[in-house]
């Protein structure tokens, strides 16, 4: 995806002793999963130990020093650069703006899309989508919503910085776009494979999911629209497919119902709905300045 006369430069840490000689590859991988995961899993254990609202307040005290630090804020000054660029920091026009929320919230309505009609194809198994997430500790129907938002941005801001931000992005400076995008989805992938929820049929939704993702921080040059994207997408997922405290999905599979107009109309909603991401991921190309990568 790097353009005819695009310079690919080399990421910084390359010149720098045996950490400069192991492939931009691994080093990309082992830094992004560091920076994302490590991070993401700091509110699940606040959320544990001191419980609602405590934990929230908390997380998001976190959450704001995460992003400073990933951004390029605080020490070691000298890798300021190399956090700044892996962050993707760019100005954004207005128009920029509006073609990356269209993309960002299209996005997320197209994963749940995707999963609407899996689920029409093969039985919805609740009780796996739901273990592992049970939110009935928290005492009240509004801090389980509070939990859930705080859930969400916790999961989209991390993974984002790790996955398309500190992975991606020098991969990209080394081996251009393509490949840099299918690295970091792949990889996305494969962390969650452990969940109870990734059943077979939910495999290309997630590999997909990574990939609009990778596709998103490259046309518009920033992570703020993947993880907008991504904490919508979350939202959703955690309020209705996991916890279900929004409701469960109770649609019977076609092998049981037949080829019923429901399931035309939500397969049409799925193509609308990628179709409009594509379309606005195609508007963030054209009208972005050109990446250096």
């Amino acid at each position: 995806m790097s353009g005819p006369g695009t310079t690919v430069e080399p990421v910084a840490s390359e010149r720098i002793g045996f950490w400069g000689h192991i492939p931009v590859v691994i080093r990309a991988v082992v830094v992004g999963i560091a920076v994302g995961m490590v991070a993401a899993n700091v509110w699940p254990i606040l959320l544990l130990k001191l419980r609602m609202p405590r934990a929230a307040g908390l997380e998001v005290l976190f959450l704001g020093a995460y992003v400073w630090w990933a951004r390029g804020g605080g020490p070691p000054q000298r890798w300021h650069a190399v956090r700044a660029d892996s962050f993707r920091v760019s100005k954004l026009t207005g128009a920029q703006w509006l073609w990356g929320m269209i993309a960002a919230v299209f996005f997320a309505a197209t994963i749940h899309a995707a999963l609407v009609v899996l689920f029409r194809l093969v039985p919805f198994p609740s009780a796996a989508f739901h273990r592992g997430y049970d939110f009935s500790f928290i005492p009240t129907l509004s801090l389980r919503w509070f939990a859930v938002v705080v859930s969400a941005a916790s999961a989209g801001i991390c993974e984002e910085i790790g996955f398309r931000g500190y992975m991606q992005r020098p991969i990209e400076h080394r081996h251009g776009a393509i490949i840099a995008i299918l690295v970091s989805s792949i990889l996305f992938t494969a962390i969650h494979l452990s969940k109870d929820w990734a059943l077979i049929g939910t495999v290309p939704i997630i590999l997909g999911a990574g990939v609009l993702l990778g596709l998103l921080a490259y046309f518009s040059r920033t992570l703020i629209f993947c993880i907008i994207g991504h904490t919508i997408m979350d939202v959703g997922l955690f309020a209705y497919w996991w916890t279900q405290i929004a409701g469960t999905f109770s649609q019977r599979p076609i092998s049981q119902t037949g080829f019923d107009g429901d399931f035309t109309l939500e397969c049409a909603v799925l193509v609308a709905v990628l179709i409009v991401t594509v379309l606005a991921l195609e508007k963030l190309r054209e009208i972005a300045p050109r990446p250096s990568a």
